[in-house]
């Protein structure tokens, strides 16, 4: 009778120490953060009529036969993949969102987000709002608000930053005259710009954007931008690939540019992504190049893009956290981040 008690505090104690361990081991398990400078909220039907496929790092791109129409043999491609491993895209809307924000609680990731309609960035924003940090979807094709109306909305944290900037889609260069005035708002607001200069879908021009030109791919389009608003912050969504060379002379000309690895890290071959970054980091501008995954319908490619990172076996285990989380934490001027 006597040790009923004891057995007791014993069996207590036991409890306490698996809740601590539990803790403690909770703790443990929380990844290091990441930011995902590129991340969208969009509807499950806005790539094409779901569930759609995604093979990461797949070896074959489609090929167009012309006695089918392109849009008719693209959907095809991303209904039959072409790999054993697909990543299979959500069928409602509500199911996206919230694979979506499963991801980010699961790995630590706070994720810079636009939304082509701003009541679906809203809803997500409300479900995860330390996570979701809102940016404005941008293109002078769409009848953008006012410079004054961007203003207001900044200034009441409403958005914080202009991106992504799909000017590109409408043949629009970044110097273009009607752009100007936005280029100006954000430098006088220190409101850092992310700008699409790179790839699109393959053959953009034949699925509605009819003025897409892969000339526009180089980043040397940015140039007279980058003079004439010396303190802009600007990002390269998608590294500018393929312009690696254009990439390079405009990141040596000017220090300010930072890229985001965008769609490339999963769209493209594996080695053309590790050769294309390879050589970013090679040249020496490591500490600009920021991940992002670009994710529009297909939440789980973001793992899988952040194994791309961790698994390269050029990157040094410091380069891997300056692309994760440290030179976004910087470009960002987050307050009080350290490396982590």
């Amino acid at each position: 009778m006597t040790q009923r008690p004891l057995a007791g505090f014993v069996i207590m104690a036991g409890c306490l120490l698996l809740l601590a361990c539990g803790h403690s081991a909770q703790r443990a398990a929380t990844p290091p953060p990441i930011i995902d400078m590129h991340f969208h909220a969009m509807g499950a039907g806005d790539q094409g009529p779901p569930p759609l496929a995604m093979c990461v790092s797949g070896e074959a791109l489609p090929v167009w036969d012309q006695r089918r129409p392109w849009p008719e043999q693209f959907i095809g491609w991303l209904t039959s993949p072409e790999c054993s491993d697909p990543v299979w895209s959500p069928k409602t809307d509500d199911e996206l969102m919230q694979r979506n924000l499963d991801v980010l609680r699961r790995h630590n990731i706070t994720a810079l987000t636009s939304g082509g309609r701003s009541e679906m960035l809203e809803r997500w924003q409300a479900a995860e709002p330390t996570r979701v940090i809102p940016t404005l979807h941008f293109s002078l094709v769409e009848q953008p608000p006012s410079v004054e109306t961007l203003r207001q909305w900044f200034k009441e944290g409403r958005y914080k930053a202009l991106a992504e900037v799909t000017n590109q889609y409408g043949g629009i260069d970044p110097n273009d005259p009607a752009f100007e005035p936005y280029l100006a708002l954000a430098e006088e607001l220190d409101i850092p710009v992310g700008i699409h200069i790179g790839t699109g879908p393959p053959g953009a021009p034949y699925l509605g954007f009819d003025k897409y030109r892969a000339r526009m791919h180089s980043p040397l389009a940015l140039e007279e931008v980058l003079v004439k608003h010396p303190k802009l912050r600007v990002y390269v969504m998608h590294a500018g690939w393929p312009m690696l060379d254009d990439m390079l002379a405009v990141m040596w000309a000017h220090p300010q540019v930072y890229v985001d690895t965008g769609v490339i890290i999963y769209a493209l071959p594996k080695a053309e992504f590790y050769r294309y970054l390879q050589r970013m980091v090679d040249a020496g501008f490591g500490r600009r190049v920021m991940f992002g995954s670009d994710q529009m319908i297909w939440p789980e490619v973001i793992p899988r893009a952040i194994q791309l990172i961790e698994e390269a076996p050029f990157l040094t285990a410091v380069q891997k956290r300056d692309i994760l989380y440290n030179n976004a934490a910087r470009f960002l001027r987050m307050d009080g981040a350290a490396s982590k």
